[in-house]
């Protein structure tokens, strides 16, 4: 006696409809990992002034994130390997407070990346360290 491969009391509408439905899941799977980047990369900006650096992002759902030079307590440029294949870099901004305590910045040109952390650092000569 043989394993019966499908279920016989399944209709048929139902065989018919999985195979379509798999390959809409799958279309719409490789879509979101290789269109879906780009439009989001589109959709993001950013601004630094001398008050700070205002992040903006989203398409479908738009958050804009001023960061006042005020309350940054540290920042970071990072590089992973394909980062750096590529010359480019995340910022990472450390604020005062529970809010967006952390905001990264990705996909900047590492040197924009340095620029602007050079530039959000405090100018201050009496820090002790």
């Amino acid at each position: 006696m043989g394993i019966p491969l499908l279920a016989t009391d399944v209709p048929r509408w139902l065989l018919t409809i999985l195979p379509l439905a798999w390959t809409a899941v799958t279309a719409a799977l490789i879509w979101q990992t290789f269109r879906w980047p780009q439009i989001q990369y589109r959709h993001a900006s950013y601004r630094v002034d001398a008050q700070g650096i205002e992040i903006a992002r989203g398409v479908v759902w738009r958050s804009i994130v001023h960061v006042p030079v005020s309350r940054v307590q540290h920042t970071d440029v990072s590089q992973g390997p394909l980062q750096r294949r590529y010359g480019l870099g995340t910022l990472t901004i450390y604020t005062a407070g529970t809010a967006y305590a952390r905001v990264n910045l990705q996909g900047l040109s590492h040197a924009s990346a340095l620029a602007i952390r050079d530039h959000l650092l405090p100018r201050r000569s009496d820090d002790g360290v």
